[in-house]
């Protein structure tokens, strides 16, 4: 029997990662794996969304930055679909608390290092084994503008994304000869609830396209990445910023 090949992408209810699934609903034959934290309402909407763009959907909740939630998340899925693989890892799942360093608390420190960073460990690190049995998988890693070229009163989420830069790399390396990538998809300032507070008019004039991009922008870049028309490019950082950082 054939298996059902699944897309999880985590935080997936809102955003760019609600974009990411009804894309990749659209573009592939993949079921969509939809992650949320705690809004559900969101979640639902967007598996709505994936549906109506012609894809099959699943919610599943967890919080990523808790290693025994995910596991026990990821471990009772598995057992109520034994005919299934998630082929497809979209770590999308993030937060910020920003401030400037010196009056930074330590729990937002924790909190951002923890849901980016070992987010990205604790359900990559246990969806990784059968990836390798298949000899086949798409790891695609959501980071950050900040990331690559810092941004003030960000440190925690450039320390965060930075470091999932470096692990993409990395792990890009260990496995591309069992048929599995691994990118990182660096957005710029993209219309989103993260960047509704942000001043567009002042912030676009550092951006030579001279505009916010748009959540399905980063959407298609990432659909492609998960296809097999990407299957020579691995370990690589893509920027999609207006030229902001370049």
């Amino acid at each position: 029997m054939a298996l059902l090949k699944y897309a999880l992408v985590t935080g997936g209810s809102r955003g760019i990662g609600r974009a990411v699934c009804i894309q990749l609903a659209k573009d592939t034959d993949y079921a969509i794996l939809i992650n949320y934290n705690s809004n559900e309402a969101a979640a639902k909407e967007t598996l709505r969304e994936v549906e109506g763009a012609g894809g099959k959907g699943e919610l599943l909740a967890f919080n990523v930055s808790d290693a025994e939630a995910v596991k026990d998340a990821l471990d009772s899925w598995q057992e109520h679909h034994e005919e299934a693989i998630i082929e497809v890892i979209v770590n999308n799942a993030g937060i910020t608390k920003d401030d400037l360093f010196v009056w930074m608390k330590p729990e937002d420190w924790n909190n951002v290092i923890n849901t980016s960073l070992n987010g990205f460990y604790n359900v990559t690190r246990h969806l990784i084994q059968k990836l390798l049995v298949n000899r086949y998988g798409r790891i695609i890693n959501i980071v950050s503008l900040s990331g690559l070229k810092g941004t003030p009163g960000q440190t925690n989420y450039s320390a965060a994304k930075g470091a999932v830069i470096a692990a993409t790399k990395s792990l890009a390396q260990e496995i591309a000869r069992r048929n599995i990538t691994v990118n990182a998809v660096a957005p710029g300032f993209i219309n989103t609830d993260m960047t509704s507070e942000l001043d567009e008019k002042e912030l676009k004039k550092i951006i030579p396209a001279n505009r916010f991009g748009e959540a399905e922008e980063v959407a298609h870049l990432v659909s492609f990445l998960a296809s097999n028309k990407a299957s020579y490019i691995t370990g690589e950082v893509i920027n999609i910023n207006g030229g902001i950082y370049s």
